[in-house]
């Protein structure tokens, strides 16, 4: 891994973020530390939760009004390509939390304006992403068709292979945004070196990765059997954890703070 050096004067930064290595149950530690934040700020972090939850039923009826229990399923599992953007502000709150401020929405706001340009270049990412597994999935309903009222055979085979695909794409996506998003709110740096320098985090620590990717499964799956209302407290939890996670594991000192 290249250290930066100097160029004519300059500091020439490196292109991957250095990474600590992890403990395999340092998810657990993470958790706690976002629930703690949850609780030193709840009227913000649940505003977030609030919002996505309302986002979460907005999506759930469209797909319903206009689609079927299908087209339901693959925009909720769908969820995960773009819940790391929509718990941006919940990175800044935890950022000023650890600067000992009081935290502020309009400070939230005010953060993400300036980090926009490049959140839209990662928003745009996702964005591809999930367009190309909704597309993954109505192939999957085209090859496997399930009737109307399927025996549990026909369900167990379209669940398991649809499984088996929505799980390519979510590696993909949680090996990108893991720390990047954290990354793009805490340092001057471009989407590119912030992907660059999750993907290898999570590469070289793929038991803490395993247990932090089940942790966040298990804890939406909890979201979404309550009807979707537990999201308004599991999304806050988890953009907060995932905050002290890119505390723990990347090392940015190289880019200047926001």
């Amino acid at each position: 891994m290249s250290e930066p050096a100097n160029q004519d004067g300059a500091e020439a930064l490196p292109f991957v973020a250095p990474c600590r290595r992890l403990d395999t149950h340092a998810a657990l530690r993470w958790v706690s530390l976002g629930w703690r934040d949850l609780t030193r700020a709840p009227r913000q972090s649940l505003t977030y939760g609030l919002v996505i939850m309302l986002i979460s039923w907005a999506v759930t009826l469209v797909g319903w009004r206009f689609g079927s229990y299908w087209v339901v399923l693959t925009l909720l599992s769908g969820f995960v390509f773009v819940a790391p953007v929509l718990a941006i502000g919940l990175y800044s709150i935890s950022r000023q939390l650890s600067r000992e401020e009081r935290p502020s929405l309009r400070r939230c706001f005010a953060e993400q304006r300036e980090d926009f340009a490049t959140l839209m270049v990662f928003a745009l990412v996702l964005l591809v992403v999930f367009l190309v597994w909704a597309r993954a999935g109505s192939m999957v309903h085209v090859f496997f068709p399930v009737e109307a009222h399927p025996d549990w055979r026909a369900l167990s085979l379209f669940l398991g292979i649809g499984s088996a695909v929505g799980s390519i794409f979510a590696a993909i996506t949680f090996a990108c945004s893991a720390f990047a998003l954290p990354m793009i709110a805490d340092r001057e740096v471009d989407a590119v070196t912030a992907v660059v320098t999750s993907f290898n985090a999570v590469l070289r620590n793929k038991r803490a990765m395993l247990v932090w990717s089940g942790t966040i499964v298990t804890l939406t799956a909890i979201g979404f059997a309550t009807g979707l209302v537990g999201l308004a407290i599991v999304i806050p939890l988890l953009g907060h954890a995932t905050w002290h996670a890119y505390r723990d594991t990347i090392d940015a000192v190289a880019w200047s703070p926001r």
